[in-house]
């Protein structure tokens, strides 16, 4: 089986001025619960590379077992700083899709038409479509 995670490229709240990105336990949890089972994962952001993580989850309330897992976990790290571009995936390969939140796929996800174009491919076809708090505002 193979899924694809879809996560955010926005670092900013709206017109705000404010930084936000990816909620890092909406990311790392599913990430590790996928990877534990054997799942390929693969993760994919609208421009590629890095994404951008809200800077609220570096206080110390926001740090659970999943991110310190994340954190320490080098092959994680190394995927997670090496997004493909959502761009270059085609639907076809991919059993399943899901979306962490944070408040970044508000901005990027919610038009992005590539994204937009995974959701309604995977639906028509019957396959599982996940994602978590704000992660479902990419559609």
């Amino acid at each position: 089986m193979s899924i694809l995670m879809v996560l955010t490229s926005n670092d900013r709240l709206g017109d705000t001025g404010k930084k936000t990105g990816l909620w890092l336990e909406e990311f790392a949890t599913p990430y590790h619960i996928f990877r534990d089972a054997s799942v390929k994962v693969t993760l994919a952001s609208p421009k590629g590379g890095r994404p951008p993580i809200d800077p609220r989850n570096e206080e110390p309330h926001a740090q659970t077992e999943a991110t310190k897992r994340f954190h320490a976990d080098s092959e994680a790290q190394q995927a997670f700083a090496n997004t493909t571009p959502l761009s270059t995936i085609s639907p076809s390969d991919y059993d399943a899709v899901f979306y962490p939140g944070g408040h970044g796929p508000l901005w990027d996800l919610a038009e992005d038409p590539n994204s937009i174009k995974f959701i309604e491919t995977f639906f028509a076809s019957g396959k599982s479509v996940g994602a978590v708090c704000h992660g479902p505002a990419a559609n």
